[in-house]
């Protein structure tokens, strides 16, 4: 699917009514101050010009990723699927699994980490605060460890809230920051590391069909995922009922 000389979003699935792509790291969800190509932009572009359609084209923006953030994400090509998908995120029908490599090796095997967290929009920045503070919300995840090497732990992630950079707060918070990610872990990560979270599995329901559908889409072969080569590559295959974004546009209808 490309979107112009530099850019190519790989398509997981598309029907009349739901997009399903990879998104690539460093790419906004949405038109931002940078003014940097967005998600929503290059796929209204891909679609209007794929499908010759006139006039403006409707997308609808179901869920977000941060900016460095890449991997499996979700979008509503008719209002009503919009609306019905936003109604199963907010009853939490509409489910998202995490891959995230952290620093360090003494996180438990697992557990479920619950925090009050406060947004500071003028640093865009997320701090974790007392439930009383103004503004506080309630952030929930659960993880398991799937592996640890060389001083590195890599994480599988439910979440069941979605605030805004909620899982790098989170962990950064009980001392596992993630692996190159600037902002909530500058101490012990280098500028220009690529931060190691990836969306690597959305559960929902059809917005027409009702039935249950699952995409998966894996990180990149490069350091540190590389570490845990076979362990991702197996818990891709025993995602139930999952297209992956290796099937690429055999899922196109």
């Amino acid at each position: 699917m490309k979107q112009n000389a530099n850019r190519e979003i790989p398509l997981i699935f598309e029907d009349n009514h739901l997009l399903v792509v990879e998104k690539p790291v460093n790419i906004p969800t949405q038109e931002d101050r940078t003014g940097d190509p967005d998600m929503l932009t290059l796929l209204k572009a891909d679609l209007k010009q794929r499908h010759h359609k006139p006039g403006n084209v409707f997308l609808g923006l179901i869920h977000r990723l941060d900016r460095p953030v890449g991997g499996v994400m979700a979008f509503a090509k008719t209002s009503k699927a919009a609306s019905r998908l936003s109604d199963d995120v907010r009853t939490r029908n509409f489910a998202k699994s995490y891959l995230a490599v952290v620093r360090g090796t003494s996180v438990q095997s697992s557990g479920k980490l619950v925090h009050y967290l406060q947004k500071h929009p003028d640093s865009n920045t997320v701090s974790v605060v007392a439930k009383s503070a103004a503004g506080a919300k309630q952030a929930v995840l659960e993880y398991e460890v799937l592996g640890q090497e060389e001083g590195l732990s890599l994480l599988r992630i439910e979440l069941h809230t979605g605030r805004p950079h909620q899982i790098r707060v989170q962990l950064s918070a009980i001392g596992c920051p993630l692996y190159g990610d600037q902002k909530y872990g500058a101490e012990v990560n280098r500028p220009g590391q690529q931060i190691a979270l990836w969306s690597f599995r959305v559960a929902l329901r059809h917005p027409t069909r009702q039935e249950r559908m699952t995409f998966i889409s894996a990180p990149p072969e490069q350091y540190p995922w590389l570490l845990w080569h076979d362990i991702i590559a197996e818990a891709a295959r025993s995602a139930d009922n999952s297209i992956s974004a290796s099937d690429g546009d055999k899922n196109t209808r």
